[in-house]
């Protein structure tokens, strides 16, 4: 999937995190190439080639989430309902390999945290997932082996 998109709370989670490397992480780092570069000639000085470096990264990376930020499509999940597992949707399901129950939100790319139950749209078990139903079984391949789920309940948080 080529669209970025996005819950409204990824949203906002994604412009603080752009905001706090921009005001406290940048600005961290060209103290710390200032520092470096004051301990004298720079073609031999590892700290100033190192603070380059991790400011070069920072750069990047701000960067990076600018655009992400600014080609996303933001989908409010606040409100929606479905009777089919869609995007933004939270799913009850009985691993039945394992005998347990797990829950996933689906969620965008930039988003995705399996410790939080938030997986990533593009993820195969999120590509198994949508468009089915409550009741329904399937078996999803994943990198790890086939894993077979039945669908317990799908709601919106």
């Amino acid at each position: 999937m080529s669209e970025n998109i996005m819950t409204r709370q990824g949203y906002e989670t994604l412009k603080e995190k752009l905001r706090r490397m921009t005001v406290y992480d940048l600005q961290d780092i060209i103290k710390e190439v200032m520092v470096a570069a004051a301990h004298g000639d720079l073609s031999e000085n590892a700290e100033y080639t190192a603070a380059k470096e991790k400011k070069s990264f920072i750069e990047s990376r701000i960067r990076e989430m600018e655009q992400r930020l600014s080609s996303a499509t933001v989908i409010d999940t606040s409100g929606m309902s479905s009777d089919r597992v869609v995007f933004g949707a939270t799913v009850l399901l009985q691993d039945d390999d394992k005998g347990e129950e797990v829950s996933y939100t689906i969620v965008g790319i930039d988003e995705a945290d399996v410790s939080l139950g938030k997986i990533s749209i593009s993820s195969p078990i999120a590509r198994g997932l949508i468009g089915k139903e409550e009741g329904d079984s399937i078996a999803i391949k994943t990198p790890g082996g086939v894993r077979n789920y039945s669908i317990i309940e799908i709601c919106f948080k």
